[in-house]
């Protein structure tokens, strides 16, 4: 298998997976109306409306901020594709497939629901004191590990293609 072609199937998968998840959680599950559900001691399916971009940042609920955001992942998505097209090594290609599809996922879920759609959890007790993790979805792992296996592969890897 080529490495273009593993990195097609990596967002593909991811962006299948991604999208599964998020209707399956909304739409069996209902968890809108379930409410908080703990799943072990430290991690909790909830339902978060993400009006913003990466941890909640740059919240704005407007229609222009919603088109911008949008603009500016389109142009992101674009670029990262061109980026997979020209990469040299199978480990960049495939970051970039997980992390074009969890920028398609989320992208969708804004174009769809407004705002993306996190629903994973993690949270600690320490001395009586509740410390939560960032909300989450499928999608912000691929583009973590993404950008983790691209950091690994332009530091410890083969050289790669220059990003465009």
């Amino acid at each position: 298998m080529t490495p273009l072609r593993a990195g097609i199937i990596a967002a593909v998968g991811t962006l299948a997976l991604d999208q599964a998840s998020k209707t399956w959680l909304l739409h069996v599950f209902d968890i809108a109306h379930r409410g908080a559900v703990k799943v072990t001691p430290f991690f909790d399916l909830v339902l978060a409306w993400n009006i913003g971009i990466s941890f909640g940042w740059l919240q704005n609920d407007s229609q222009a901020a919603q088109i911008a955001l949008m603009a500016v992942k389109a142009i992101a998505v674009v670029a990262l594709a061109v980026w997979m097209v020209r990469s040299g090594t199978r480990l960049a290609t495939v970051a970039l497939g997980l992390i074009i599809g969890g920028a398609i996922g989320n992208g969708i879920d804004r174009l769809v629901y407004g705002a993306v759609v996190d629903f994973a959890l993690f949270h600690v007790e320490i001395g009586g004191n509740a410390y939560n993790w960032y909300v989450f979805n499928l999608a912000d792992v691929a583009i973590v590990a993404g950008v983790a296996a691209l950091l690994y592969d332009s530091l410890l890897g083969a050289p790669a293609a220059k990003a465009p």
